[in-house]
């Protein structure tokens, strides 16, 4: 048996055959079908070509010069690139032509089953043929003749089908380029977030580096003032030191001249102490005791030389700086942001 006649003969099959060749723009029967390369879905030529137009506004015609333009696929959203030509340089399917002909062959030679046809309620016998435009609804010549639309206007119903049909083929291809618009808009909205994200993480590391080599620049000249506080410390703790080691050796000598001369004292014979033969009186010179008596001739240490007030550092414009320390201002940043939300109005 043939396929296609087998298809033919049995009601089901037609019907899915239909389904198949119904166009997903207009969603009526194909004409002049063109394939999408490389989804190979099918549309009407004039259907392409509205939402082409629609999607690339300033491509003219075939016959420009101007490059061609994106082109994406409403059945499955892929997106292909056009040449010059657009839609016309798409390849027509033939095959699928040859179906739709061979289907409405059948279907006009197929005898039209009642119920097939809507018929009028009031008139049982009489078949919707008319519209009346003054109520909005299809009606029967009877209705019009005789019956509730007999002072109505009304219009051919296929004229009135074809415009409306013709309104929402127009509309469909403007839903579809604005659905274009609006997932491209996501699109560089998501791809804004990302880099966003990724500007904000290099932010972060460039003032992370900025502070840390703040905080090294403050811990090398806090080493550095802490290495002459250090130099100050020795210089004057050896002097210090210094000072304590010769009186320390002048007590000594001092403590020893107080013994002798002590004992010298106790000396009871004036002869012999005058004359130094005594026996603690020998080593005695009374010259020199006089001289040990008025005190040593050592260096001493200025009132306050103990001090490191000189070594204080004020920090108080540092730590305003500090408090003041803020990111400039982005003027710009703020101008794209209110332009990109004017764009996402329109």
């Amino acid at each position: 048996m043939d396929f296609q006649a087998g298809i033919l003969q049995d009601g089901s099959p037609m019907e899915s055959l239909e389904k198949q060749l119904i166009c997903p723009i207009c969603l009526e029967m194909f004409s002049k079908p063109v394939v999408i390369l490389p989804c190979q879905h099918n549309l009407c030529r004039k259907c392409a070509n509205d939402v082409f137009q629609a999607a690339n506004p300033y491509w003219q015609n075939r016959s420009s010069l101007v490059s061609g333009g994106r082109f994406r696929c409403p059945s499955c959203r892929h997106e292909v690139l056009l040449d010059r030509h657009g839609v016309y340089g798409l390849q027509r399917n033939l095959l699928v032509e040859n179906i739709i002909d061979i289907y409405k062959q059948e279907c006009s030679s197929r005898p039209l089953k009642k119920g097939e046809h809507p018929m009028c309620k009031e008139h049982e016998d009489e078949r919707i043929n008319i519209y009346c435009v003054t109520c909005e609804v299809p009606t029967c010549s009877m209705c019009k003749v005789f019956g509730a639309h007999k002072d109505c206007e009304v219009a051919p119903l296929q004229a009135v089908f074809q415009g409306q049909k013709a309104e929402l083929n127009n509309c469909i291809s403007m839903l579809v380029a604005g659905n274009d618009r609006i997932q491209t808009i996501i699109s560089q909205l998501e791809d804004s977030c990302q880099s966003t994200e990724e500007n904000s993480e290099a932010a972060k590391r460039e003032l992370c580096a900025r502070f840390d080599a703040l905080a090294a620049l403050l811990e090398e000249k806090k080493a550095e003032l802490l290495q002459r506080i250090s130099q100050e410390q020795a210089h004057k703790t050896a002097f210090i030191q210094g000072l304590i080691s010769l009186y320390k050796e002048q007590l000594e000598k001092s403590s020893r001249l107080v013994e002798t001369a002590i004992q010298a004292a106790e000396e009871t014979g004036g002869a012999a102490f005058l004359m130094g033969t005594g026996t603690h009186t020998s080593m005695l010179s009374l010259p020199r005791i006089v001289e040990a008596s008025k005190g040593g001739r050592l260096d001493k240490i200025e009132q306050g030389y103990e001090s490191m007030d000189a070594f204080s550092v004020s920090l108080d414009h540092l730590t305003e700086a500090v408090h003041a320390l803020d990111f400039d201002p982005a003027e710009e940043d703020e101008e794209y942001f209110d332009g990109e939300e004017e764009e996402v109005e329109e």
